[in-house]
């Protein structure tokens, strides 16, 4: 394998998860083993459910419990999530040392650092851990100036035009 890519997909509109599946089709396609975990989707991650058909080329995880958004929820709710995101947060750090897989996503992985539950410094050890993978695919609303000069391609999705309700 070649050096390791890192690329982001952020911005305020619709459509980063969707583009990062689309790399995890290609790179399946292509017979490379990818992992997608997915934080802080609540109902949301039932668009995706679709992607258990695509196991074992895809695998997708999902370590949160509730299915209300993370902000939604009560405070003792909201801690309870907390450990089950670290889980998942975790999972991902083993599943890069181990090699477990040639693409790995971190859906919405961003947002954790916008609400405190990771820092920069975490998602920074976390792609440093291994040169030898071939690509983590990182999603959420705004990344850190901190971590661009880590990142090796930067997609903003900007709305242009919303549908109007």
């Amino acid at each position: 394998m070649n050096k390791k890519i890192v690329q982001v997909y952020c911005g305020k509109g619709k459509g980063k998860t969707t583009a990062a599946v689309g790399q995890c089709i290609r790179a399946a396609s292509m017979g490379h083993e990818v992992i997608i975990i997915q934080f802080l989707k609540g109902r949301d991650a039932e668009e995706f459910s679709f992607l258990k058909k695509l196991e074992p080329d895809i695998k997708l995880f999902r370590f949160e419990k509730e299915q209300e958004y993370f902000l939604d929820l009560t405070k003792e709710q909201q801690n309870e999530e907390i450990k089950n995101i670290l889980n998942g947060f975790n999972f991902a750090r083993k599943v890069i040392d181990t090699g477990e897989c040639d693409v790995l996503v971190l859906d919405e992985v961003l947002g954790l650092i916008e609400l405190g539950i990771i820092t920069i410094d975490d998602v920074i050890k976390l792609i440093q851990l291994r040169d030898d993978y071939f690509k983590l695919v990182m999603t959420g609303h705004n990344l850190p100036e901190e971590l661009v000069e880590y990142v090796d391609m930067i997609s903003e999705i900007i709305p242009i035009k919303e549908l109007q309700n």
